[in-house]
């Protein structure tokens, strides 16, 4: 007889497969709903966008609901609400915050509040150009930044300060040129120097620097000098011309008698016609009156004028003046008596117009 070993042979077909555990399967649901909920709460703020662009200016201190009341001025007060809303949720608290933060066009207030909240600050843009005094660019600065005018002016005028940054206190503007910078909106002062000065001796090539000492100049002296051209000419065609004529007085040991050095020594920049006793003015930035450049630059000058130096193109004219036409150009000679024709044909140009001063 056969013995039956049902009981000892393992069932035939595929094996079963193993069941999650009850809490897995659990914890996976709540996992879905928790997602589903916060994607429910979320969707509020990630479709409430930005209607503009805006830049918050913020102080340390300054609370939740100051800044919320500059996004509400600067986009809009909805914009605003839902921001605030989000920034109660989390406990987030600016008033830790300090920089300058920036709303784009169509931001959520989901991301506007996490850049407040733990972002970078972001930098400003400060254009510079038609600067003359250190009082100006002060001002400019202070205008533009967080720091104070006078905290700025005070930095310009410091000897040490400026020593350290290979300038003194009449030529330290040369470390700015004219154009568009970025700066950290609550920068200081000295650091702000220190930029600058970065960016002057990237600016200062070893080609630029090789340029200068063919003519006999520091890059100091020629940032003078193209300070100097773009007061004469606003013409770029004219510029490395007017250029060659400085460098062809500074060459023969002339007086420079550059009208625009006047101007800035009496500190009237709207002059258009200088009297003699003006010309006889003793100062250290009049070139009728002192030999050679001055000592600094009579206003911050553009790269192009620096380039009009560095490349000026040969000639042998030591005299200018304006054209009687009043274009902006001007006529120029190499001898005093042409000049003395072309001067007189522009000063009864001026009398015909009755301009006296």
């Amino acid at each position: 007889m056969t013995k039956n070993n049902s009981k000892n042979s393992e069932p035939k077909g595929k094996a079963g497969k193993k069941k999650l555990p009850k809490w897995v399967i659990i914890a996976a649901i709540a996992a879905l709903v928790l997602v589903a909920i916060a994607a429910v709460v979320a969707s509020p703020f990630l479709t409430a966008t930005a209607s503009k662009d805006a830049t918050l200016l913020i102080k340390r201190g300054t609370s939740n609901e100051a800044v919320c009341e500059m996004i509400a001025k600067d986009v809009d007060a909805d914009f605003a609400n839902k921001v605030k809303e989000l920034l109660t949720m989390t406990g987030g608290d600016l008033s830790t915050r300090q920089g300058a933060f920036k709303i784009e066009e169509g931001e959520s207030a989901l991301s506007v509040a996490n850049h407040l909240r733990r972002g970078a600050p972001d930098e400003v843009k400060v254009t510079i150009n038609n600067i003359r005094t250190k009082s100006q660019l002060a001002k400019l600065l202070g205008k533009k930044l967080m720091m104070e005018e006078g905290d700025m002016l005070k930095a310009l005028n410091d000897k040490d300060l400026c020593a350290s940054l290979e300038k003194d206190t009449n030529n330290v503007t040369g470390l700015f040129l004219a154009d568009t910078y970025q700066f950290l909106w609550d920068i200081e002062p000295a650091k702000l120097l220190e930029s600058m000065k970065k960016f002057s001796d990237s600016f200062w090539t070893s080609d630029r620097k090789e340029k200068a000492e063919k003519l006999g100049l520091t890059p100091d002296q020629v940032i003078a000098l193209a300070a100097i051209v773009e007061g004469e000419t606003a013409k770029a065609d004219e510029k490395g011309k007017v250029a060659r004529l400085y460098i062809n007085r500074l060459n023969q040991n002339i007086k420079l008698q550059a009208d625009p050095t006047v101007k800035f020594a009496i500190g009237d920049f709207a002059l258009r016609r200088l009297r003699l006793s003006d010309t006889r003015i003793e100062s250290p930035w009049n070139t009728y009156y002192i030999d050679g450049l001055p000592p600094g630059p009579i206003c911050i000058p553009e790269k192009s004028s620096i380039e009009a130096v560095l490349d000026a193109p040969e000639h042998n004219y030591i005299y200018m003046c304006a054209k009687e036409d009043f274009s902006g150009y001007h006529n120029f000679a190499t001898s005093y008596s042409e000049h003395e024709a072309n001067a007189r044909r522009y000063q009864n140009a001026l009398n015909e117009r009755n301009i006296m001063r």
